[in-house]
């Protein structure tokens, strides 16, 4: 196998610039790329699909695991000619960074640089993190600068650095740029990066980047045999069908816990709460994860037939399972960021606002306290959780039940206490469940979706 880590200084230094720009090269090469995010993001990973034409997967240490993490590479890439893994943060940031994350799969790193405002400088990034990255039996192959002035800017950054190789630049007038928002940058379901702006970045790394040496990367670790991916036949199962919310307004998914939920033996079909008038027939139950609700609350409040659909379903005790922007379109409604009320399902006696400034933000163990229908009592599960929103008037329904009991990474109890909200059989919370750090999750839901979904 052949891959790369494309890892950075900082957060902001360009990971994400260039690996779009080498997903693009790559394949406008003919190269057939599987591209990875590690860590919890899932709008870089929507943004990979976009230029490579097939999912890209998280790869997350903390929530799934070493064997999860290797298995999941292998597994997706075994058709693939190349593998490239967008870093998260600084390349040593965190206890499973980047450099922890390269170091278990045996993959070198591609360090990005930016070149801003510094010269000969660079040599003490260069020397800093290739001797850290030695100790920490990371392989850094070569650097990348961006933001580069000048080919003679280039020359003294290069000259400068001489304990790797440098492989080339992103020149500073680029002109190439990804809307952010709150949550960070614009979702691939909102066009963010035109047909046109792609080739042109593809065309500027073929230009200025040392490609051919990028792919001579060698993946080093040994994964042993893994089981090559196959979904079930459905037809030898008793059929199940899961209704995915999936438009500009929810996109926040692990690709992985669609796809666990297929080998479970569930039909996925997506539907759209912002254009959609029903729930699509034939649904045994509902998902509806994160994404940007208070962006599109207006137009989500305005489609009344959708909003009916969802909080009758939920009043029959049919199943949903809803995440972060999910819970929030099942609240009563949503305060946006300029105080404004839009009303949602209404299925949870409470309301959700945005604030200013983050809510909450890290890692989340849960444990089930009560059967609920995504698992069993006493069982545990990982997630993420990262939000600006909070919920109002909670109390407004005393003794509501919680089915979560969450930890922090560090194993402290996290500052929302109890989550999980139940109502029937519709469970909601802000955290997103990586369903790769239980497979049971896929079974128990399916389990309850045959079972309360007809």
């Amino acid at each position: 196998m052949r891959g790369i880590v494309i890892g950075g200084t900082h957060s902001g230094c360009g990971k994400t610039t260039v690996t779009l720009g080498v997903l693009a090269a790559l394949k406008a090469r003919g190269i057939r790329v599987q591209s990875f995010k590690a860590g919890p993001d899932y709008i870089d990973t929507g943004l990979h699909g976009v230029i490579t034409g097939r999912p890209s997967r998280n790869l997350d240490l903390w929530m799934c695991g070493e064997s999860y993490v290797k298995e999941c590479l292998e597994t997706y890439s075994f058709d693939a000619d190349f593998v490239v893994v967008e870093g998260v943060m600084g390349l040593f940031d965190g206890d499973f960074s980047t450099a922890s994350l390269a170091a278990e799969l045996g993959l070198p790193v591609a360090l990005v640089i930016d070149g801003y405002g510094m010269a000969e400088t660079s040599a003490a990034f260069a020397r800093g993190f290739k001797e850290h990255a030695a100790e920490k039996g990371v392989a850094i192959k070569g650097i990348i600068f961006n933001r580069v002035a000048s080919p003679e800017h280039f020359r003294r950054l290069a000259a400068a650095t001489p304990q790797i190789p440098v492989w080339g630049y992103l020149p500073r007038d680029l002109e190439f740029e990804i809307p952010h928002r709150h949550l960070g940058l614009a979702v691939a379901e909102e066009n963010p990066m035109k047909a046109g702006q792609i080739d042109r970045l593809g065309e500027v790394v073929e230009r200025f980047i040392d490609l051919d040496a990028l792919l001579e990367s060698e993946v080093t670790a040994d994964f042993g045999r893994i089981e090559q991916p196959g979904v079930e036949s459905l037809q030898e199962r008793d059929s199940c069908c899961i209704a995915v919310a999936y438009d500009r307004a929810f996109n926040f998914y692990y690709e992985d816990n669609l796809d666990l939920l297929k080998r479970a033996g569930a039909e996925i079909v997506r539907f759209s709460p912002l254009t959609d008038r029903a729930i699509p027939d034939g649904a045994d139950a509902l998902y509806i994860g994160g994404g940007y609700p208070e962006v599109h609350a207006a137009e989500l409040s305005r489609n009344r037939a959708m909003r009916k659909a969802v909080k009758d379903w939920a009043m029959a005790g049919r199943p949903i399972y809803a995440e972060c922007g999910g819970l929030m379109y099942l609240s009563e409604g949503i305060y946006d960021f300029e105080g404004d009320f839009h009303e949602m399902a209404g299925i949870f006696p409470f309301k959700t606002r945005m604030k200013s400034g983050r809510s909450r933000l890290g890692y989340r163990r849960v444990a089930f306290i009560e059967d609920c229908i995504i698992g069993r009592k006493g069982e545990t599960a990982r997630g993420h959780e990262f939000h600006y929103s909070e919920i109002v008037d909670e109390g407004a329904a005393p003794g509501f039940l919680k089915v979560y009991s969450v930890e922090n990474a560090s194993g402290e109890p996290a500052a929302s206490g109890g989550e999980g909200f139940i109502c029937l059989n519709t469970l909601a919370s802000y955290i997103h469940l990586h369903f790769g750090s239980n497979p049971r999750i896929a079974e128990v839901f399916i389990e309850n979706a045959r079972k309360r979904g007809r």
